[in-house]
C-alpha cells in the first residue's frame, strides 16, 4: 500500500531570491538542481513553482531552471539605486507567490513554502487553517518572528548543506 504523501498532490511554492540570499548569507551556494531532487525524493513534490525576478542576461539560468523542472514565475525588476548610490535589482515576488498557491489551490492537497518572509504570514496561516501546510523551507536560523509560530513544519535547508551545495 503507498504510503498516504504518494497518492497526495504536493506543491512546492519558492521564493527564489530569499532561498537564495539566506544561503549565500551563510556562505555556501545552493545547486538549485539538487535542491529540486531533494523536494521530489525527501517531499514527493509533484509541482515546483519558483518565483524570480526576470533579467534579460539571467536567461541561461532561467533555461537550466527549467530544465531541471523547475516551473518559473518571472516578475519584471526595477532598478533602484541605494543611499551610496550602487544600482540594485528589485524583483519581489511575494504577491506572485501567494496569487499561484491561490490559483493552484485546488490541485494541491499539500503545500510546501520555500521562505522565511514574514510576508507570507497570511498564507502560511491560511494553508494551516486548511490543512494544506505541508512545511515550511526556510532558508538561515534568522527568519521572520511572525513564522514561529508554525515551528513544527519549520525546516532549515541547512539541514542539507551538503547535499546541495554547489561544488
Amino acid at each position: 500500500m503507498p504510503k498516504k504523501s504518494e497518492s497526495q498532490k504536493i506543491y512546492a511554492f519558492i521564493d527564489s531570491q530569499n532561498l537564495n540570499l539566506g544561503v549565500k548569507s551563510q556562505g555556501w551556494t545552493l545547486d538549485f538542481g539538487k535542491f529540486r531532487q531533494l523536494l521530489i525524493t525527501k517531499y514527493n513534490i509533484k509541482k515546483t513553482f519558483l518565483f524570480i525576478g526576470f533579467v534579460q542576461d539571467n536567461q541561461s539560468l532561467y533555461t537550466y531552471l527549467q530544465s531541471v523542472g523547475f516551473i518559473c514565475v518571472f516578475k519584471p525588476t526595477q532598478e533602484i539605486k541605494d543611499k551610496s548610490g550602487k544600482v540594485i535589482v528589485k524583483g519581489n515576488v511575494d504577491a506572485e507567490l501567494v496569487l499561484h498557491a491561490m490559483i493552484e489551490y485546488k490541485n494541491y492537497d499539500k503545500t510546501v513554502i520555500v521562505s522565511g518572509d514574514g510576508d507570507f504570514h497570511c498564507l502560511i496561516e491560511y494553508l494551516y487553517q486548511k490543512n494544506k501546510l505541508l512545511k515550511v523551507i526556510v532558508p538561515n536560523k534568522r527568519y521572520s518572528s511572525l513564522l514561529r509560530k508554525f515551528g513544527k513544519f519549520i525546516v532549515n535547508v541547512g539541514l542539507f548543506k551538503e547535499k546541495l551545495k554547489k561544488r
